[in-house]
């Protein structure tokens, strides 16, 4: 899937949504306990829960991100499914230093 800034995704398989904040140039596998992202907006019937190995969790207001491609994603609304990129778990960003104010 082709994923730009600012689109929304939801799990298809718990309650984990988020926001791209930064897209990469090429196609992504994005997902979240094991099963591919779906748009905001879709129908989805029933949350199975996620796949064993991809149930980690996300916190809410925390950034994931991979290096690789440069994807960045905010979660607006936390779940037991893991974020990642095919196989590849999707690793919490670490905070970024503010400037000192002397």
């Amino acid at each position: 899937m082709q994923v730009r800034s600012g689109q929304r995704y939801i799990s298809a398989v718990c309650a984990t949504s988020i926001v791209v904040v930064k897209g990469p140039q090429s196609d992504i596998d994005l997902r979240c306990g094991g099963t591919a992202m779906l748009a905001a907006g879709s129908e989805v019937e029933s949350r199975p829960g996620p796949a064993a190995g991809y149930d980690h969790g996300t916190i809410i207001g925390k950034r994931y991100w991979d290096e690789e491609t440069g994807l960045e994603v905010v979660c607006t609304s936390a779940g037991p499914g893991s974020l990642s990129l095919g196989d590849r778990a999707l690793p919490e960003r670490p905070p970024q230093p503010l400037p000192s104010s002397d």
